[in-house]
């Protein structure tokens, strides 16, 4: 077994573990708050809408943009962390 290996997986392991988390908390903000929650975050306002609208139309789409860019930043720094910079 070469000394690559176990690194590589490594990375792999971070990054897949990253991209758990992550699409995990896009779901919860999606389908959770957008569709499995929403009559009870109907009680609040925002922006002059009820809250469990705004998350199934605007909200998990700003989860999503957020995430995106949450990824970015944790895969450079796994990346300098594991040397493929």
């Amino acid at each position: 077994m070469s000394e690559a290996n176990p690194q590589r997986r490594g990375y792999w392991r971070a990054n897949v573990r990253l991209m758990a988390l992550l699409l995990a908390i896009w779901a919860i903000a999606s389908y959770g708050l957008g569709i499995l929650w929403v009559e009870p975050l109907n009680r609040f306002q925002l922006g002059g809408f009820p809250l469990g609208f705004w998350f199934a139309q605007q909200g998990s789409i700003y989860v999503f943009v957020v995430l995106i860019l949450v990824y970015a930043l944790c895969m450079d720094r796994l990346d300098r962390r594991h040397g493929v910079d």
